[in-house]
């Protein structure tokens, strides 16, 4: 993976740069993220707060009340609605992996809400897997 690492919506209005390499790569296995996505699961990159450059357009928040019971925010473009990340949190920020540029470097090495997963998914044997939410 080279950086910096580049990404936006679908129609352009919000880019972004990561200009850090990520502290890991996930997949959340949630319903609530097969729906979000149309898709088995979601994939973020958890990158330091400080390494997040957005420009364009300013995100729209839209929330939801997780399965963990939390509230949950996510940033989408107010054009498009591509989901983009969610707000910094712990110092870091989640960007959807598919948003960015170059997605090829990408596997996810970490799974949340594998009680979820679909039945044909295959974790790697030095993957973190967690029923729920990571601690």
């Amino acid at each position: 993976m080279k950086l910096p690492q580049s990404g936006g919506c679908l129609c352009g209005k919000i880019r972004y740069e990561i200009t850090e390499s990520p502290q890991s790569v996930y997949a959340c296995h949630c319903r609530d993220c097969q729906r979000l996505t149309s898709s088995a699961f979601s994939m973020g990159v958890v990158v330091p707060e400080t390494a997040f450059k957005l420009g364009g357009v300013e995100l729209r928040s839209l929330q939801r009340v997780a399965d963990s019971g939390r509230t949950s925010t996510r940033w989408v473009c107010p054009e498009c609605g591509t989901w983009i990340a969610g707000p910094a949190r712990d110092g870091v920020v989640r960007v959807r992996a598919g948003t960015l540029d170059d997605t090829s470097w990408l596997r996810p090495t970490r799974h949340i809400w594998a009680r979820s997963k679909q039945p044909w998914v295959v974790f790697g044997e030095s993957d973190e897997v967690f029923d729920k939410a990571a601690p």
